[in-house]
């Protein structure tokens, strides 16, 4: 998966029209004032990991608890995404319905105006709360999805997925491709001889010696 990097304080303006981006006008800044939002916003870009992911623009279920404390406003979010993507074992389609919980910390910004480096900062009244959705979609992804449990997994001769395939599938004792063309050639040779080569007439008499056909001199 590319790597793609979120900036924690991006030097541009936020825009509070964004879906992700949200306001604490109506939070204020008595620490313990607490501020509570529910929205559907589209899934942040490059949420993947292996055979999974949440479609970019997808719907997503976001209950967002913002908490006025002495530091800035602390973000507690829990989101809701379809993951869609293939199985580990089988490659069948899988989809199933995700559900995390982020936190964070959005630092007010110092007398001077800079923002703190080592985290995420508010912009005036507005926090962009996109890289934290994208993070926390991110580590919730599985590593090793399943369709289920106990998928079977593929044939490994023919690659047909077993669970459609039915317990009595099978395909018979494997050949060694080294003595393929040797069984080949036997069974050619056991082909010409079915049939019915002339038998040989040489006949013995009771002293071990070659009896003589008709016509041909005794000795």
């Amino acid at each position: 998966m590319p790597c793609h990097s979120h900036e924690k304080n991006p030097s541009a303006r936020l825009d509070p029209r964004k879906p992700l981006v949200f306001s604490t006008l109506d939070l204020g800044r008595s620490p313990g004032s607490e501020y509570s939002q529910q929205r559907t916003v589209p899934a942040p870009a490059y949420v993947e990991a292996g055979l999974v992911g949440v479609a970019e623009g997808s719907d997503v279920e976001l209950d967002v608890r913002m908490e006025a404390v002495s530091e800035g406003v602390l973000v507690t979010a829990t989101a809701r995404a379809q993951v869609t993507g293939e199985c580990a074992r089988c490659l069948e389609p899988v989809s199933e319905l995700a559900e995390v919980r982020a936190q964070e910390l959005f630092a007010y910004s110092t007398d001077d105006g800079q923002a703190d480096a080592e985290g995420y900062s508010l912009q005036g009244d507005l926090l962009d709360f996109e890289p934290v959705l994208h993070d926390a979609l991110v580590l919730a992804l599985p590593l090793a999805p399943l369709c289920r449990e106990d998928c079977p997994g593929l044939c490994v001769e023919c690659g047909m997925p077993l669970a459609l395939a039915g317990p009595d599938h099978g395909h018979g004792p494997a050949i060694d491709p080294r003595w393929a063309s040797l069984q080949e050639a036997a069974s050619r040779l056991g082909g010409s001889g079915a049939g019915g080569s002339e038998p040989d007439e040489t006949h013995m008499n009771g002293n071990g010696r070659r009896k003589p056909s008709a016509g041909e001199p005794d000795d």
